[in-house]
Parts: C-alpha cells; structure tokens; sequence
C-alpha cells in the first residue's frame, strides 16, 4: 500500500519516484494479464489465477472427459442392439415363410412330390437363416450364436465407479422369457430352434416321398405348432432388445445434456468476460500513462533542490 510521504526536499531518496515507479509496475502487470485473458478467452490460464476455481474447473473437465468416452460406448451398445433387432426382424421373416411352407404342405390336396418340394424349399430358407446368425457380427463378435454377452460402460457416479448395462444374448439368458430357457437361432445344429424343444430345421433336407419327416401327417401339426412358438420366441428376444435400446436411447439425450451443462460450468469458472477485462484493460493503461507522468515529475524534483547548494 503506497503512502504520501511529505517532506521531499532531499536529493538522496526520492520516495515519491518511488511510489510511482510501483504504480507502474502494478499498472504493467494488469495490462499484461488482462491482454492474456483477452488472447486466450480464459480468465483462469494456472493455478495461480484462482485456486479454488482451478481445481473446479479441472474436476469438471475430467468428468466431462469421461462422459465423452461414456457417450461413444453408449453408441456402441446401441449399434450392437441394432444389428441384433435387425437380423431378428429378417430372421422373424425367414421363420414365417417356413412356417408357410410347412402350412401349405399340410394340405390334403398335395400329393408327396409337392411335399417334399415344400420341404426342399423350406430347408434352403433354413440355410439363409444360418445365414443370418452368421453374417450378424460387431467388432469381431458374433451375436447371434448363443454365446455373446458384453458389458457396456453407460456413465459414472460420484465415486467414480462404473455403470455399465450388460446386453446379454447368451441361450440361458432368463430375460428372453423363453419357456424352455435355452433360445437358440443356429439353424442347421440345434434341436432348439427359436426355443422350442426337439425342433431341428435341419431335417428339412432329409424329407423324401418315402420318408416325409416332420412333413408327414402324423407331425406336421407339431411342426406348424413349433414354428408359430418359435416366432413368438424371437420376438419375446426382440422385445427384450427393445426395452434395452430405450434404455440407451435415453441415456444418449442424458450424457449429451450433462456434457453441455458441464461445459457451461467450466465455462463461468475459466472463461474471460471480454467486456469486463477490455474495460479493465483501459483502466490499467490510463493509470500507467498517469504513473510515467508522476515518475517523470518526481525524477524532476531533485534536480530543483540542487540549485540551492549550487554557488
């Protein structure tokens, strides 16, 4: 704190140069700051600047960090949910023409050729379901063989600790609702096809006219019946598909708000308010003009006292 000191007829200290010298350099060290803030839009550039506001600000910043990571795993799971609904949807289809197949070969009116050629029919359907099952991959994973599960980071608490949603497709899965708990799509080795016990497409390809299989009179009936559950299965597991890209899809919106509201945060804690530090800015020049012109008056004075020694 500078003091008006009286009393300055001396040649030796000049306490009043002093004090402007002082003033000016507290002038240039706010012009130098208020020109940074203006540079680089940030009212907090180290620590120095605002302590309490630094260590806020970089704690903001590690959050919204991680909910930018958070987000991408969030479209991952939802991409992976896709190409599950979506193959389910072309395996829905596929099942339904079988089942049409078998429907029309369950006909009286159709003799064992048109059978058999239903089956044949019914069988390469069954190939392009296998198909499907295998064609349906994310990230080197297949999805749809029975055996994927994966957990999927969705956000963080105040500790720190994850949340994560688990997309499950494994055949056990008790989420399915599947009455026989072991939901299975590979069409071409499994005697639970689409969930349902002892039905296995594969025997499509072994129906000849001396042997109708499950396209004969006395099975038939079962198959048609085995087909329709089958159906109902795969989309109790679209369903359940469903519920979980809801979830994502709302979980998406939340992330994507809480990473503007942090940048809102971080905002009011670093950046600079332009008009406030221009105003401060011009303050600061005016008192350095206003200091070099007493620091030039002040190195003036002792130069007058001289003349009363001078002979």
């Amino acid at each position: 704190m500078p003091f008006a000191v009286g009393g300055n007829a001396r040649i030796r200290t000049n306490t009043p140069a002093e004090n402007a010298y002082n003033a000016l350099e507290t002038s240039n060290k706010d012009i130098s700051l208020r020109q940074l803030r203006l540079s680089t839009g940030k009212r907090i550039n180290n620590a120095g600047d605002d302590v309490a506001g630094y260590i806020t600000s970089r704690s903001l910043q590690a959050r919204n960090g991680a909910l930018k990571s958070a987000l991408f795993t969030v479209g991952d799971a939802q991409n992976v949910c896709n190409i599950i609904m979506d193959s389910l949807d072309n395996l829905n289809e596929l099942m339904q023409k079988i089942k049409d197949a078998t429907a029309q070969a369950a006909s009286g009116a159709l003799g064992t050729d048109e059978k058999v050629a239903l089956a044949k029919a019914a069988f390469r359907l069954t190939q392009q379901v296998q198909t499907v099952v295998d064609s349906s991959v994310f990230a080197g994973a297949q999805l749809l063989d029975g055996n994927f599960t994966a957990n999927f980071i969705i956000g963080y608490n105040a500790a720190n600790s994850l949340l994560t949603l688990t997309i499950d497709m494994k055949t056990n899965n008790a989420d399915f609702n599947v009455e026989s708990n072991n939901f299975n799509v590979n069409s071409l080795n499994t005697n639970y096809f689409g969930g349902v016990t002892n039905l296995d497409l594969s025997t499509l390809d072994d129906v000849t006219a001396t042997n109708l299989g499950i396209f004969s009179t006395d099975r038939i009936g079962t198959t048609l019946t085995s087909l329709a559950t089958a159906i109902n299965n795969a989309n109790k597991v679209a369903s359940y598909l469903g519920g979980i890209s809801n979830r994502l899809s709302s979980q998406e919106e939340l992330i994507k708000s809480q990473i503007v509201n942090y940048n809102a945060a971080i905002s009011r804690l670093e950046d600079a308010d332009v008009a406030k530090e221009q105003l401060g800015l011009i303050k600061s020049q005016f008192l350095q003009q206003a200091s070099l012109a007493s620091l030039t008056q002040s190195n003036q004075n002792p130069s007058a006292f001289l003349r009363l020694i001078q002979g």
